[in-house]
């Protein structure tokens, strides 16, 4: 059955996924909306920024499901994160609520996330996209029933998931992230309590460095290592010293065999800290049908203790 598209909210929106015009940096407010029943996609104008958002059949006013915040990374959109991570399904099948918020674009016509200093505002806007998408979860909140919001980005939107966890902890269960990092300062980041984080790196990335780097508008602002980032989630989320190695997973099917080892931590407040190494992988690697998958097993173990 094809999705029916209908607009939510008290202005005419743009088409969806259209490049959005405004560049208005302050947090808005979303009036209520009616509650669509049935396999729908509805647009949310948040500051003048509309979202996509993507309702499964199976979801019901009353009944409380999980939403999954989707952030594209620099350069990209909505549509060609949705293209690579292909949640769409998974959102049917698992019956989560499913937002495609855009960036805003910078004067090279790219999308970006002001994430950290050193990934992606290169034009130093000073955009709050931490209070943007704090915005963007309260709105869904007011119109569709919300147990656990989950954040899952690329690159950029990586950078900009971790950000959220580090500013935004009291709104967020957990996030995902593919080839992102944290601060290099780890003073700016302090979660106001645990936050799962499914940390997935590619040793071989050309882009952001496993071994950490250098980026921003100056090219020369540090970014930290997968290690030290994962080793101050650690301290943030109060883990267990214990490592627990999971069985490798298959989810470059260009890469030789299960290629991606598994290794987690229990932590408090029942999160979890879970790395995903990606041997050989790319900045940009392709993946399997298995990795959406995965990814949402891990989003819906979370939360539920």
């Amino acid at each position: 059955m094809a999705a029916r598209r209908r607009t939510v909210g008290l202005t005419l929106l743009v088409p969806v996924l259209a490049l959005l015009a405004s560049c208005d940096s302050r947090p808005g407010q979303a009036p209520p909306s009616p509650q669509p029943n049935g396999r729908d996609t509805v647009s949310i104008d948040v500051d003048k920024r509309p979202v996509l958002m993507h309702v499964p059949a199976s979801y019901r006013p009353g009944s409380a499901v999980p939403l999954v915040v989707i952030l594209h990374g620099y350069s990209s959109t909505a549509a060609g994160i949705e293209s690579y991570f292909q949640l769409t399904g998974q959102s049917d099948a698992r019956g989560f609520l499913y937002a495609m918020p855009e960036g805003l674009e910078d004067r090279r016509g790219n999308q970006y996330w002001n994430a950290t200093d050193a990934c992606c505002d290169f034009d130093r806007t000073g955009v709050d996209d931490s209070a943007y998408l704090s915005q963007l979860i309260d709105a869904v909140r007011r119109s569709y029933t919300v147990d656990r919001v989950f954040l899952i980005g690329h690159s950029n939107g990586a950078f900009m998931a971790i950000r959220m966890a580090c500013e935004h902890a009291d709104q967020l269960t957990g996030i995902v992230g593919l080839n992102g990092a944290m601060w290099a300062d780890k003073s700016r980041c302090r979660p106001a309590r645990p936050v799962s984080f499914l940390d997935i790196r590619s040793n071989a990335d050309e882009v952001i460095h496993y071994e950490g780097g250098l980026n921003g508008a100056d090219g020369r602002t540090p970014y930290p290592s997968a290690t030290t980032t994962d080793s101050d989630w650690r301290d943030f989320d109060r883990c267990d010293q214990q490592a627990k190695r999971g069985t490798p997973l298959d989810l470059v099917p260009d890469l030789d065999g299960a290629e991606t080892e598994v290794t987690s931590w229990s932590c408090a407040g029942h999160s979890t800290l879970e790395t995903w190494q990606i041997r050989g992988g790319s900045h940009s690697p392709k993946l399997s049908a298995a990795f959406a998958s995965a990814a949402v097993d891990f989003m819906y173990a979370q939360g539920t203790a």
